[in-house]
């Protein structure tokens, strides 16, 4: 007997993969141009495509000297605000059980405002630990009288994935504290009409997400890489940095998730999800104007800081000038949201990796190593030491996965061998090092960098955040992190124990390294890779 027929859309599903996205969106993308430069909106609109721009042409490097270390990256201030404080008070944390323990202590104790920007939250025992610390919170605010308010801001793709998701995790505070706690769920405004109705709900995060982490309480504030999940409590190793009493720093980052919140879709206490009065749908509305009311909204909030900052600078050279000691370290915040055209920190990262001359000597961690074709062009054509450091196959975080995915880290394995093999050929071994991180039953999330001058033996410059330095990072998704430059001795040793502790588990990477039989990569994966490689 004749099968019933499959549906279309269970075809779609059934052959799906990301590969054929990447066809499928280069096709569109070139079938729709014309019609989206006349209405201003597309089915599709996904970018990069295979090529890349060349890096433009920046400043001359900065004249090296005895000037202090502002000096040589005073250019920031100049695209970003600089925050100045002191450096006694950023603290470098070391472990996920830190980082969460200590989130837990502070929402607890937060008495104004408690501020969540992630990927998505987890459902499990120690999610829903958060979520009653938060609950906590607002309960004895309410009862004193406070004022406490609690706002989440997540991926709508990856926060409304399966029945149990993040949104029915955070449904009982909306519930309970209808006034007090705001849910925002950013959609890509990539994700629309065919496009979105066809790829599943297991892949339609690589079209593009919200991918900022920040966790912020009151006046201090955590800047991290890691999302809100168990593994990242347990045994993912990420980043996180403590900025503590750092009102002006935890003011912009406020603003700027709550910039974001406000064209997002908000969660109800119903499930369901509804824009706010006056805001132009992600993908119902026209793109090119709910890209350009967006990036109006958030670049208000940089603009405005660094008014601010301009404004003041005249009380700050009275202080110094009668001798009163200011801060010793400045904070940059850096904001990637190329859907909504802001490349801010691609600029900056840019520059960074342009002015990094033979005096210094960069560290520079990724867990997904994928590096845009302007950072690896600047990376093997500057004059600095490199050491890279990337995940091993057995830490990447898809190792072991099922289908398509558990092929992503021997892609990742052939880009690395791509990229050591350019190092190879033009004979930069001693200069460009490449190492992976090994940890038994862990895997590997970190990313930034640190920047080391010759002659010292303690980083003055890091940067730390949600970026990875690859192609989604840059043109996909919605990232932040921040520049620490700092003269505070304390501070630098923070830093340097935390590059050393994440280097002492990784091994150098040499020819041998891709013969070793767990580094075969089948053709067909080496085949796929570039057509697939901007979407991870």
């Amino acid at each position: 007997m004749m099968a019933a027929p499959m549906s279309w859309r269970r075809l779609v599903y059934s052959v799906y993969t990301p590969a054929l996205t990447g066809v499928f969106t280069r096709i569109s993308d070139r079938f729709f141009r014309t019609r989206d430069r006349r209405r201003g909106s597309s089915v599709l609109l996904l970018a990069p495509l295979l090529a890349e721009a060349d890096p433009a042409p920046s400043p001359a490097p900065v004249a090296q000297g005895s000037d202090s270390l502002h000096t040589r990256f005073r250019w920031m201030a100049e695209h970003v605000p600089a925050f100045r404080v002191p450096g006694t008070h950023i603290h470098v944390l070391s472990s996920p059980d830190q980082f969460y323990q200590v989130m837990k202590a502070r929402i607890k104790t937060a008495k104004r405002r408690v501020v969540m920007a992630s990927l998505y939250l987890g459902t499990g025992p120690l999610e829903q630990e958060l979520v009653d610390c938060m609950q906590e919170a607002l309960e004895v605010s309410e009862a004193k009288g406070g004022d406490l308010s609690v706002s989440v801001l997540l991926d709508y793709t990856r926060g409304s994935r399966g029945q149990t998701n993040s949104r029915s995790m955070l449904r009982p505070l909306l519930e309970r504290f209808r006034e007090r706690v705001r849910v925002s769920l950013y959609h890509t405004p990539d994700l629309r009409g065919l496009l979105r109705m066809l790829v599943p709900q297991r892949f339609n995060e690589t079209i593009g997400v919200q991918h900022i982490k920040v966790y912020l309480f009151d006046n201090s504030i955590i800047i991290s890489g890691a999302n809100l999940s168990e593994s990242y409590f347990t045994n993912r190793q990420d980043r996180y940095v403590l900025l503590e009493d750092c009102g002006e720093v935890a003011d912009f980052f406020s603003a700027l998730v709550g910039a974001v919140g406000d064209v997002s879709l908000q969660l109800q206490s119903d499930d369901t999800v509804s824009m706010l009065d006056g805001m132009v749908h992600p993908y119902r509305g026209n793109r090119a104007d709910f890209s350009e009311s967006a990036r109006d909204r958030i670049m208000e909030v940089v603009n405005t800081a660094r008014m601010r900052q301009q404004l003041s600078q005249s009380e700050d050279m009275e202080r110094e000038a009668r001798g009163e000691e200011g801060g010793d370290t400045w904070v940059f915040p850096l904001v990637q949201m190329k859907p909504l055209g802001i490349q801010v920190d691609e600029q900056i990262t840019k520059r960074l990796l342009t002015d990094a001359g033979s005096d210094a000597t960069v560290f520079l961690t990724s867990g997904y190593f994928n590096l845009t074709r302007a950072y690896m062009r600047l990376v093997l054509a500057a004059g600095a030491d490199y050491r890279i450091l990337t995940a091993s196959p057995e830490v990447n975080g898809f190792f072991g996965a099922k289908g398509v995915a558990g092929a992503i880290p021997a892609a990742y394995i052939h880009i690395a061998r791509q990229f050591y093999s350019k190092v190879c050929k033009l004979h930069q071994q001693d200069r460009v090092h490449l190492h992976e991180y090994h940890r038994s039953h862990w895997t590997f999330h970190a990313k930034g960098l640190w920047y080391y001058l010759r002659g010292q033996d303690r980083p003055c410059l890091t940067l730390i955040g949600s970026p990875n330095f690859g192609y989604r990072s840059v043109h996909r998704d919605l990232e932040a992190q921040i520049a620490i430059v700092t003269e505070n001795p304390e501070l630098q040793a923070q830093l340097h124990e935390e590059q050393e502790l994440l280097y002492e588990r990784s091994t150098a990477v040499s020819p041998s390294t891709f013969q070793q039989p767990d580094r075969h990569v089948k053709l067909w994966v080496q085949l796929v890779t570039p057509l697939i490689k901007n979407f991870f």
